[in-house]
C-alpha cells in the first residue's frame, strides 16, 4: 500500500518526512548503494559527536568551525549522490512509465520532486 502525499508539509501533517510513505519493500535510487551512505553517514555522526566534544572541551572556535565547514562539506556529498540517485532511477523510471502509459502526470511529479529537494539543498 502506498501513500502519497504532494508536499512536505502534508507529509509532515501525516507524521512523515517523506512525500512517499509505502509498506512494501521498495526499491530506492540509492539501494545499490545503500552501505556506502550509512558508512558515510556513520562517519559524518561521528565527526559530530567530535564537534560537540570540542564545544564541551572549550577549543579555539575557528577550530570548530573548521570542523563544521567539514561536515557541511561531507553531508553535501551525500545529498548530491541521494540527488544523483533519485534522478538516475526514480525520474528515469517515471519517464518510461510515463511512456508505456502515455501518461506525463507521473514523469512532472517526479520532476517537481527533484525541484523541490534542489531548492531546500540550496537553501
Amino acid at each position: 500500500m502506498t501513500a502519497t502525499y504532494g508536499t512536505a508539509q502534508e507529509a509532515t501533517e501525516h507524521g512523515t518526512g517523506d512525500t512517499t510513505e509505502t509498506t512494501d519493500a521498495a526499491v530506492r535510487g540509492y539501494t545499490a548503494d545503500k552501505d556506502a551512505y550509512l558508512k558515510r553517514l556513520s562517519r559524518i555522526e561521528g565527526q559530530v559527536r567530535g564537534v560537540a566534544r570540542m564545544v564541551e572541551e572549550d577549543k579555539y572556535c575557528i577550530d570548530v568551525l573548521t570542523q563544521v565547514a567539514a561536515i557541511n562539506k561531507a553531508l553535501h556529498a551525500v545529498s548530491l549522490g541521494l540527488l544523483e540517485e533519485h534522478i538516475s532511477h526514480c525520474v528515469v523510471g517515471a519517464a518510461q512509465e510515463s511512456e508505456a502509459s502515455g501518461d506525463a502526470t507521473v514523469v512532472q511529479e517526479k520532476v517537481q520532486e527533484a525541484s523541490a529537494a534542489i531548492g531546500r539543498l540550496l537553501r
